[in-house]
């Protein structure tokens, strides 16, 4: 499992557990509204999946991952341009 894998189920899991806390301490101990918040809680980390400009996690994450890269590296067409025009 890859660092980002990890990082996605870490969000899931933080979320269900701040759902699940959150209904059980109103004082409702109903199984169906726990996992109903626990289900409720899967909606937030799925949108940022879906979501295509999501840097970290949406389905061009890798895309655009890879697109900085090349960005951020500098080239070695630019560095021979540079030494042939000295």
């Amino acid at each position: 499992m890859n660092a980002k894998n990890k990082a996605i189920l870490a969000s899931y899991g933080r979320t269900f557990i701040a759902a699940v806390i959150a209904v059980y301490a109103t004082g409702n101990h109903d199984a169906k509204a726990v996992l109903i918040a626990a289900a409720a809680a899967t909606i937030g980390p799925a949108i940022r999946a879906i979501n295509p400009k999501d840097p970290a996690f949406g389905i061009g994450a890798d895309i655009l991952t890879l697109e900085l890269t090349k960005l951020a590296t500098p080239s070695k067409r630019k560095a021979v341009a540079k030494k042939a025009a000295k």
